[in-house]
């Protein structure tokens, strides 16, 4: 993996980070359905200009592909993580969302998009401790909702994993832009119903709408973009690991708007974290100044 890709990544965990907090400020006040339908049509909105300023085409024979894309890897994570974000702190939310990794490499390496080694297990041990030294978390009470909202944020990190190698095949056919476009409208049509069904109960306070914004424009539509353009030249376990990082950032943005406390793990977490997205990648910085230097 060059640097930019790694840079990317890098910046692709800030905005995701990012995601955790913003659901937990929007979702309370306008429901889980409305946030992910206004997260999906604003997403959408964003790369149909995007693909109108760059005159880039629309894939339009390869609808039912976008669809299954656009149903496993935005319409049901944004819903269930919306909803489980009513029932769990943004920090379980972070923590359970690592689990994508493990599905993404199984599911890669059950396509032949990608190889199980190693060096890349590994990587998946010193991320997950990495995140358990990061994210402190307090006791929460066992109850059927509880239970059930981790339940759930699995299951749309399982979707996530599973449908990563999918897109990387979908970029040999259609262009990023294109795939993030497509797969977002799909989302949006998916989730209309719903949003429209919830939009009375909602209330649209300005830091409410303003957290949808951003996650619809940026950490959707944006990233998705970017997301794609980097699994077209990596495998789909590396374009995956954002995931490690998402909850150092979270963790940051947390204390930095919100105000919430640094746990004591937050540094050597954070290290372990790093390590594992250099270890999930093969990205060796030492290669730029000793070229002979193995990936890691």
């Amino acid at each position: 993996m060059q640097s930019r890709q790694f840079v990317q990544i890098v910046a692709l965990s800030a905005l995701w980070g990012a995601s955790f907090m913003f659901i937990r400020i929007a979702v309370p006040l306008m429901g889980s359905m409305v946030v992910a339908g206004l997260r999906a049509a604003l997403a959408s909105l964003t790369l149909v200009i995007i693909m109108a300023a760059m005159r880039e085409p629309w894939p339009w024979r390869h609808w039912r592909e976008l669809l299954l894309l656009g149903t496993t890897s935005v319409a049901a994570p944004f819903l269930l993580y919306s909803w489980a974000g009513l029932h769990l702190p943004s920090g379980y939310g972070a923590l359970l969302n690592t689990t994508a990794v493990i599905f993404g490499m199984l599911a890669a390496a059950w396509t032949k998009e990608d190889t199980i080694t190693p060096r890349k297990l590994l990587g998946c041990v010193c991320g997950f401790v990495g995140i358990a030294l990061i994210v402190q978390l307090g006791p929460v009470q066992i109850t059927t909702t509880t239970l059930a909202a981790a339940l759930a944020c699995v299951f749309g990190s399982f979707c996530y994993g599973v449908s990563t190698p999918l897109m990387k095949r979908a970029t040999t056919r259609m262009q990023p832009l294109a795939i993030a476009a497509g797969l977002h409208l799909a989302a949006m049509l998916l989730l209309l119903p719903g949003s429209l069904w919830a939009l009375p109960q909602a209330r649209f306070t300005p830091g409410a709408v303003a957290a949808v914004v951003v996650m619809g424009m940026l950490t959707s539509g944006v990233a998705y973009w970017v997301h794609l353009r980097i699994i077209r030249v990596v495998s789909p376990v590396a374009a995956m690991s954002p995931i490690f990082l998402i909850p150092v950032f979270g963790v940051t943005w947390g204390h930095l708007f919100l105000g919430e406390a640094l746990s004591s793990g937050i540094f050597l977490g954070g290290a372990l974290v790093l390590l594992a997205a250099a270890l999930v990648t093969g990205f060796n910085p030492l290669r730029r100044w000793w070229p002979g230097t193995p990936p890691l």
